[in-house]
């Protein structure tokens, strides 16, 4: 079953500047190799504390507007994740 939020996360993802898209697919790559929690260097790369599960946010351009992408790691061993947003800093979900 695929989920909605993921789908809806992809389709906002060609909405984006053509800079802000090829930066979450080198993100989404960066997640797959070296696991969902490692941050990897990401701008603002961190830890959503109040939030429920294990959810996590980097920036992925500067300036305004700021675009960002959010993550819930499910299992660090075999680094699974899920992209839920990806857009402006300001409608972030946290």
């Amino acid at each position: 079953m695929e989920n909605n939020n993921t789908n809806k996360a992809w389709k906002e993802i060609l909405k984006l500047p053509k800079s802000v898209q090829s930066a979450v697919l080198l993100l989404a790559r960066d997640l797959e190799q070296h696991g969902p929690a490692t941050g990897g260097g990401w701008k603002n790369y961190s830890k959503l504390n109040g939030m429920p599960g294990d959810k996590r946010h980097c920036h992925l351009s500067k300036g305004r507007p700021t675009y960002v992408c959010c993550w819930e790691v499910f299992d660090k061993k075999l680094k699974i994740t899920e992209i839920y947003y990806v857009g402006t800093h300001e409608k972030a979900p946290y």
